[in-house]
């Protein structure tokens, strides 16, 4: 079986595996909370690895990096909700530090993954140029 260059990408796993975490944290919400706060973790934590996926089918770094810089938004808008979440009692202080830990962790390899991003794409217009 053929293996996609963003399955070999780490941030990608852990992103992955943090979607995994929220729709198990967000399983123990109020019903109220099902198509508000719920959804909105849900859909924005399987944004931060589909756009690392969609990012890595892109032709040029400068579109690499541009879907790196959304992943990366979705992770801080997650931050946001997590913290929305703990202060309306929906999530214990355990899971919020266990999710704002994975957060740091993907956002620490999103910034990384971008500035490489954009260092390719200057040396390539570079070169293109000279």
């Amino acid at each position: 079986m053929y293996i996609y260059s963003f399955e070999k990408l780490q941030v990608w796993n852990e992103a992955k595996e943090f979607t995994k975490e929220i729709y198990k944290i967000t399983s123990h919400f109020p019903g109220s909370e099902k198509f508000e706060l719920t959804s909105q973790l849900r859909r924005a934590s399987v944004s931060i690895c589909s756009n690392i996926a969609e990012g890595s089918a892109r032709k040029t770094d400068k579109d690499k990096a541009h879907f790196t810089t959304i992943s990366f938004s979705s992770a801080v808008e997650i931050l946001n909700q997590l913290i929305i979440a703990k202060e309306l009692s929906f999530l214990s202080e355990d899971d919020y530090l266990t999710c704002r830990f994975q957060i740091e962790s993907i956002t620490n390899k999103l910034n990384a993954l971008r500035k490489h991003q954009n260092i390719k794409s200057t040396n390539n217009q570079i070169n293109k140029a000279g």
